[in-house]
């Protein structure tokens, strides 16, 4: 069936007008007291100390081995690299104890800066 432009269209009626909108402003409003967070509990607060403890003595370790370790014998003289020479090679050149003093001193760095901006949370 195919339709005639000459025909009338059927009027069909014009869908329900939506119902009038929510013009609340949920994201002025304060928050609900009843949502506010609660503050950190003893054991979780003593569980943030410990790993921020923890993170900072390992980081200064690492840091202290890397930057001191490459210009000692053992970094060269060592069971692993006597199976690979082309790879004594290149752990002996000196831009490469360079590199690995510098990353020591990075993370030393960053060990230390970790502990002086710690802060607790507080409410």
């Amino acid at each position: 069936m195919t339709s005639d432009s000459k025909q009338p269209v059927e009027n069909t009626p014009a869908p329900a007008a939506p119902a009038q909108a929510d013009t609340s402003t949920a994201l002025l409003d304060p928050p609900d007291s009843t949502l506010a967070p609660k503050p950190p509990g003893a054991l979780q607060l003593w569980l943030h100390r410990t790993s921020v403890f923890l993170f900072v003595l390992i980081s200064a370790v690492a840091g202290v081995l890397l930057v001191i370790l490459p210009w000692t014998p053992e970094w060269t003289d060592n069971y692993l690299l006597l199976s690979f020479p082309w790879l004594r090679t290149i752990v002996t050149a000196g831009f490469f104890r360079g590199l690995c003093s510098g990353l020591g001193l990075l993370d030393i760095w960053i060990g230390f800066w970790e502990a002086l901006h710690y802060h607790e949370h507080s409410s």
